[in-house]
């Protein structure tokens, strides 16, 4: 999970798909950019974090966050589709997040 590529990857496809998800619910066309703490928060609510090395700031946590979450979409684990209906269901960004997460966790398999 700690791949800067991935990571910068990452963070365009989580821009995206949240940005779509926001436009459904407002039925707007809507840009947004998630925040790096709500990713980190995610990633810990998810329980990815004893996956990740001691020591890590939360700007990596995030990093980390949009690593898989891109390399679960590159891999066919997740769609973009599902993606955004998962963060369009939920009301609170943490949770909707958390639940993306935790569907790449449970599709992928991590070392």
């Amino acid at each position: 999970m700690i791949d800067h590529d991935l990571a910068a990857l990452g963070d365009a496809f989580i821009n995206f798909v949240h940005s779509l998800a926001l436009s459904n619910k407002t039925g707007r066309a809507a840009g947004s950019k998630v925040k790096g703490t709500l990713l980190a928060e995610a990633l810990r609510r998810a329980e990815l974090r004893e996956h990740m090395p001691s020591r890590m700031t939360t700007h990596k946590l995030a990093d980390a966050a949009e690593a898989l979450l891109v390399y679960a979409w590159l891999n066919g684990c997740v769609t973009i589709e599902e993606s955004v209906a998962t963060l369009e269901e939920n009301s609170d960004s943490i949770e909707g997040l958390t639940l993306l997460l935790k569907k790449a966790k449970s599709r992928i398999k991590l070392s």
